[in-house]
């Protein structure tokens, strides 16, 4: 787990890693998604439509992947109080994700520049998200905006 306090812009080191604990996709949560977000793409919601795809049965929205993720992320509380903002990621959808697999995410640091605030600084990660067989279902970069240590 991360630290109880968020770290700063300057704690964040090239390489440093993280998993997060693992989190069940239920069915529930794949149906509480397609009511949110509106897509009741059959894929997602119909056992007999969905066993005829190129999956052989439902599958989770890619986005709700992508979600967990995130809450995966913040569970972990490595940008807790330092966080300004998420400025973006580049992200792909590898393989499904289905009623029941267990998502957990794999976090390392691939850069740390300061921005043109001399207050905060930009850290970009590289996240792989990996079912209960450890298989990559989907993986990218985070870019996130977080506070440096104030000056004296």
């Amino acid at each position: 787990m991360g630290p109880a306090n968020g770290l700063w812009f300057e704690d964040f080191r090239v390489d440093d890693e993280w998993s997060t604990p693992a989190r069940d996709v239920s069915d529930a949560d794949i149906r509480a998604f397609a009511e949110v977000s509106g897509d009741r793409n059959p894929l997602h919601l119909d056992d007999a439509y969905a066993a005829g795809s190129a999956f052989g049965g439902r599958v989770a929205h890619g986005i709700l992947g992508l979600a967990v993720v995130t809450g995966l992320l913040n569970q972990l509380r490595l940008t807790a109080g330092t966080l300004v903002a998420f400025l973006g990621l580049e992200w792909r959808f590898v393989g499904p994700i289905r009623p029941g697999d267990q998502i957990r995410a794999r976090i390392r640091v691939v850069a740390v520049r300061p921005s043109r605030d001399p207050g905060r600084g930009l850290v970009r990660l590289a996240v792989s998200a990996r079912n209960s067989r450890d298989e990559v279902v989907q993986e990218g970069e985070f870019v996130l905006l977080v506070r440096r240590q104030p000056q004296p």
